[in-house]
C-alpha cells in the first residue's frame, strides 16, 4: 500500500497539523511504503515573499524529521525538486472541467474571507491532484476539509483511464474521524488563518499564554462540566490515551474542577510532550548543509518513482513521439 501526503511550509506548525496530519503519515511508516513532501508550490497561493518560503521550506522539512520522519524508510521531498508534478498537472488541467473546480468548497470559502481569487488559488485542486496521482498513491491521510480535494482528483484520474486505460490508481482518502478537525483556541477548525492555535516550537511563556487563551463557558468552578462541549478538553484528549480520557471526563462531571487548573495541565502535558522533538529540530536547523542533502536524496527517490507514471502519460497522450 502507498500512501501519500505533504504540508504547506507557511507559517508556524500547530496542533492542528500535528495531530491533523503529521503524526499519523509518521505513524504510517510502520504500515506501508509512504511518500511524503514540503508543498512549497501549494504554499505560493498565501506566500510571496521568496525569503520566507525557502526559510519556511527547510524549518517544515526540520519539523518533519524531528518529530520522527525517516528518509531511510521514507520517500520524504520538497515539491519543486520533481517538476515533473507541474507537468502532470498541465496534462490533468485538460481533463478537469471548470465546474468540478468552481464547486470546491475551500475556493469559495477563502475567496469569502476576502482573500484575491487568481488561478492558482483556483487550480490547487489540480496541482493536488497531480501530487498525488504521480505516486499512484492508494490512500491519502487528510482532513475533513481536504476530502472534497481527493474526490476531485479521483474524478480526474477516472476520467483519463477512461480515455486512455490504467494509467492511474485512483485513490482513498482517509480520515480519522477522532481527529479530523482540531479544534483551536476559540473551538474553530484550528489555523494559522483564524489566529487560533497552539503552536509546536515555541518558549514556554509563549506556549503558556496561548492555553490560557482557550474559550471556556462561565460555569462555577464546583459545578458539573460538559467535556464534550468544551475546548480545553477536546484538545486535550489528543494526548490521551482511552483510559486517561475516561478519568478526565469523570473529573469534569463530578464538579469541583476549574478550567484554568486544566489548562494548567494541558500547558505541561504539551511542553513535556514536545521537548525532545524541539532539541532535534533545533540541531537540524543549525545544519543546513546536511538537512538539504537529506531533501535531494529524498527528491532523487521521489522522481525515479514519478518517471515510471510520467512515461505512461507521454506515451499514451502522444507527447512522446
Amino acid at each position: 500500500m502507498r500512501i501519500l501526503s505533504g504540508i504547506q511550509p507557511s507559517g508556524s506548525l500547530h496542533l492542528g497539523n500535528y495531530f491533523g496530519m503529521m503524526k499519523k503519515m509518521i505513524d504510517y511508516q510502520e504500515q506501508g511504503e509512504l511518500f511524503c513532501f514540503i508543498a512549497n508550490y501549494h504554499a505560493m497561493t498565501s506566500v510571496s515573499d521568496g525569503k520566507a518560503l525557502a526559510t519556511g521550506t527547510l524549518e517544515a522539512a526540520a519539523n518533519f524529521l524531528a518529530l520522527g520522519m525517516d528518509p531511510e524508510r521514507s520517500t520524504f521531498w520538497v515539491q519543486s525538486d520533481v517538476p515533473e508534478v507541474q507537468e502532470l498537472a498541465w496534462f490533468l488541467s485538460n481533463f478537469t472541467p471548470m465546474g468540478l473546480l468552481e464547486r470546491c468548497h475551500s475556493y469559495k470559502d477563502k475567496i469569502a474571507k476576502g482573500i484575491a481569487a487568481n488561478h492558482g488559488l483556483f487550480a490547487y485542486p489540480v496541482l493536488m491532484s497531480a501530487d498525488i496521482l504521480l505516486f499512484n498513491s492508494d490512500k491519502v491521510p487528510v482532513g475533513k476539509d481536504q476530502k472534497q480535494h481527493v474526490e476531485v482528483t479521483r474524478d480526474i484520474a477516472i476520467k483519463v483511464n477512461n480515455e486512455y486505460g490504467e494509467i492511474f490508481t485512483v485513490p482513498e482518502p482517509d480520515i480519522d474521524d477522532d481527529v479530523a478537525t482540531v479544534p483551536g483556541l476559540d473551538g474553530q477548525k484550528m489555523s494559522k488563518s483564524y489566529g487560533n492555535t497552539i503552536d509546536l516550537f515555541q518558549d514556554e511563556k509563549n506556549l503558556r499564554k496561548q492555553i490560557m487563551r482557550i474559550v471556556t463557558d462561565p460555569t462555577p468552578v464546583e459545578d458539573p462540566k460538559d467535556p464534550d462541549n468544551c475546548n480545553v478538553f477536546q484538545i486535550y484528549r489528543l494526548f490521551l490515551d482511552k483510559q486517561q480520557q475516561e478519568a478526565l471526563r469523570q473529573r469534569y462531571l463530578a464538579g469541583g474542577l476549574g478550567y484554568g487548573e486544566v489548562k494548567q495541565e494541558l500547558f505541561e502535558t504539551v511542553r513535556d510532550y514536545f521537548t525532545p522533538f524541539t532539541e532535534r529540530r533545533n540541531a537540524l536547523l543549525e545544519d543546513k548543509d546536511t538537512l538539504r542533502k537529506t531533501l535531494e536524496m529524498g527528491a532523487q527517490k521521489a522522481r525515479y518513482a514519478a518517471s515510471k507514471v510520467m512515461r505512461k502519460v507521454r506515451k499514451k497522450s502522444g507527447i512522446a513521439y
